[in-house]
């Protein structure tokens, strides 16, 4: 005679035991709202508005300047710096359609401190960043050496 279909009801029981005790010492606790699925969740917040700083917002520009000299001091210990961005351009607005998270992409040139012209590559999204302000990704040419937008930053790109 083999044991496994006993065994097998004993652990069935055993977890049903532990599931009931569960239920006992933590209950279910009634709220004024229920979230009955990730849908009603998105839903429930405002629908976004699509502001979004332009291209040439000098804000974003200082950002992705101290983001880069940073990563590079501190994670390749290089001194490379990038420059102030020249003739920034709107390479799309919503490029994957209205339904998505509103974002703007956009490219620049900046010279980097080792002399070279390279070009930046970014996106501003709404919501995305730190307590739900405008987040921004972005990636310079040549200096992907993680490969996080591979290849040459065409990931960075609409």
């Amino acid at each position: 005679m083999t044991f496994r279909p006993i065994i097998a009801a004993l652990i069935g029981l055993a977890g049903l035991g532990s599931a009931q005790a569960a239920d006992i010492v933590y209950g279910t606790y009634p709220s004024r709202t229920t979230v009955h699925s990730f849908r009603d969740l998105a839903y429930s917040r405002p629908p976004y508005t699509g502001n979004l700083p332009s291209c040439a917002d000098a804000g974003i520009h200082n950002s992705i300047i101290a983001s880069f000299g940073r990563r590079e001091r501190e994670y390749w210990h290089s001194g490379l710096q990038l420059s102030t961005f020249v003739q920034p351009v709107e390479l799309g607005y919503r490029s994957w359609g209205r339904s998505f998270i509103p974002r703007r992409f956009c490219s620049a040139t900046a010279v980097t401190t080792d002399g070279v012209r390279r070009e930046v590559y970014w996106h501003v999204a709404e919501r995305l960043g730190g307590a739900l302000t405008t987040g921004v990704d972005w990636c310079v040419s040549g200096l992907d050496r993680n490969y996080a937008y591979a290849p040459d930053c065409k990931m960075a790109r609409p």
